[in-house]
């Protein structure tokens, strides 16, 4: 089974993040944002339109992603939320 992204998530979803696939300067940022291995994350919200930003919360930090780099980050999603 092809590994979802961060991008395929509906709002309310939670995943746990498995890989991110981007170059170095970019996974240093996404790193110091809490986006890591392991971390599990929450999709609040999606933009209007088809590619809008995604408004995500890992930990305790909320971040707003645009939808071409959620496409680097490999989740497994677990849930709903309550």
């Amino acid at each position: 089974m092809p590994n979802k992204h961060l991008a395929d998530l509906k709002p309310g979803q939670f995943a746990t993040i498995l890989a991110i696939d981007i170059d170095a300067q970019m996974q240093h940022r996404f790193c110091a944002l809490g986006f890591r291995c392991g971390q599990k994350i929450h999709l609040l919200r999606k933009g209007k339109w088809l590619q809008g930003p995604l408004h995500v919360r890992v930990g305790m930090t909320e971040v707003m992603l645009r939808h071409r780099d959620a496409r680097y980050i490999a989740i497994t999603a677990i849930g709903e939320s309550i």
